[in-house]
């Protein structure tokens, strides 16, 4: 819908911002919604932009402007005056406004921190100290609270005043004197709620909640997990310090699986969209792995390498000795021996990172992530054996029926895939789960890095098989 809209009414926004058509673009910020209007001034050049968005009222300029990629806000700011910018950025969302800043150069954003009013500032200074993968990096502060102490009828007149205030008021958090969360309260119970009932006498005192310092994919999991609209944000003493909405969860379920599937096709994450990232950062983000791969790759030759005078005395005895261990032998079927296995592997690696990403499996009972990690690689280890015994009953018969090389050759050909398949599919297993416990994420070991893996032990087994049976 949005490309509709940006084809039909971006050439009349151009001619709008030519002519000066202060009623047209007015309108044309009002009437669409917010998401569209930013849609299509992504299209424009960023001094157009601020022609068209200088025609809305402040809110709802600030509401446009960051629904606009991160990218496209930086250019955008770097047209502003201190005045404009630090007006701008007082109007935004905490979370939406650390994420432009942490982008912008720190001298600038020094600059215009005196501009910011107190509060703000403060506010500022403090979200940007939080690590960027935490909870805190993406929390807001504008949320709505109460004292545990007052009535229904006085707690509706207070969330009057706090509303326009507040990313959300569905959820009210009951705060004691020293901020420390005590309790919940839905506006739908509030609503429900008879006007003299005290808060504290129908607020909900169990309240899920999770650390400013956790990592900020665990709190998105868990509040999917509960279905909740917002999760609230606690310090170590358990003062409330801001709370993570739905659509910021949304927005970090999307990047991890983004970084995730970056890494699975052995690219390093990209900050941002593949058209708004340098060409050099391109370059060098998917040259580090080609490199690794590289030399994963080269430790294969010099095992085949290694080999070579067995390859080179089996084609001496090849007249004599039909069965031995020849080029052609080698040519035709190591191929199939590394793909197999390193097709298994992959396979693994893939359904185990994405198992660990949608449904972590929780070490906090000492020995429990042991023991299901043990109870995951035996049930990997029966798959694979029983998918390396199919495989290799078929190899075995098409390479003695069809390719006609004899049953003991044959027989070095099916063995191999079999022991393969299993050595790349317990590689697959045990490499996510190993990064998962030293704490770094399995996705790094993507599929291209067990495959080449996979692939120098492809060479050695194939080998020493032919040579055991040859």
């Amino acid at each position: 819908m949005p490309d509709v809209y940006s084809s039909l009414i971006l050439p009349d926004v151009r001619q709008m911002v030519r002519e000066e058509d202060r009623h047209g673009l007015t309108e044309f910020c009002k009437v669409l919604h917010p998401v569209v209007v930013a849609d299509i001034l992504e299209e424009l050049d960023p001094r157009d932009v601020w022609v068209v968005l200088d025609h809305a009222e402040l809110r709802l300029r600030v509401e446009i402007f960051e629904y606009i990629v991160l990218p496209r806000q930086i250019e955008m700011v770097a047209q502003l005056d201190k005045r404009r910018l630090s007006e701008l950025l007082e109007e935004m969302s905490p979370d939406d406004r650390v994420d432009l800043l942490s982008r912008m150069p720190h001298n600038r954003v020094e600059d215009l921190l005196p501009l910011i009013a107190q509060a703000e500032r403060n506010d500022i200074r403090r979200l940007l100290s939080y690590d960027e993968d935490s909870a805190g990096s993406i929390m807001t502060t504008e949320y709505a609270s109460l004292p545990a102490n007052i009535t229904v009828a006085d707690a509706l007149q207070q969330l009057r005043q706090q509303a326009p205030d507040s990313e959300t008021i569905y959820y009210i958090y009951i705060l004691n004197g020293a901020r420390r969360l005590e309790g919940l309260i839905s506006l739908r119970e509030l609503i429900l709620a008879r006007p003299d009932s005290v808060l504290s006498d129908i607020m909900e005192r169990d309240v899920i909640r999770m650390r400013v310092n956790e990592d900020r994919e665990d709190v998105a999991q868990e509040l999917a997990r509960y279905n909740f609209i917002a999760m609230p944000i606690v310090d170590d003493d358990d003062r409330l310090v801001g709370i993570v909405t739905h659509d910021d969860a949304i927005d970090v379920v999307q990047e991890e699986a983004t970084e995730d599937a970056y890494r699975q096709g052995a690219v390093e994450p990209l900050r941002d969209d593949y058209e708004d990232t340098p060409l050099v950062t391109i370059l060098w983000k998917r040259g580090i792995w080609l490199l690794v791969l590289s030399i994963v790759a080269l430790m294969t030759a010099a095992v085949a390498g290694h080999y070579e005078q067995t390859t080179a005395d089996g084609g001496t005895r090849a007249a004599d000795a039909p069965s031995g261990l020849t080029p052609a032998l080698i040519f035709l079927f190591i191929p199939l021996v590394m793909a197999s296995g390193g097709n298994a592997g992959s396979q693994s690696a893939t359904l185990f990172i994405r198992m660990f990403a949608l449904q972590p499996v929780d070490a906090a009972v000492p020995g429990t992530g042991f023991r299901v990690d043990r109870q995951l690689i035996l049930r990997e280890f029966y798959v694979a054996a029983a998918l390396g015994a199919v495989l290799a009953l078929m190899d075995f018969l098409f390479v003695w029926l069809w390719f006609d090389k004899g049953i003991d050759r044959s027989m070095v050909v099916g063995l191999t895939v079999f022991l393969i398949v299993v050595l790349g599919t317990t590689a697959g297993t045990m490499l996510p789960i190993l990064f998962r416990r030293l704490g770094m994420d399995p996705a790094i070991m993507s599929s291209p890095l067990i495959a080449a893996i996979v692939d120098v032990m492809g060479v050695v087994i194939f080998y020493e098989v032919a040579i055991w049976l040859l």
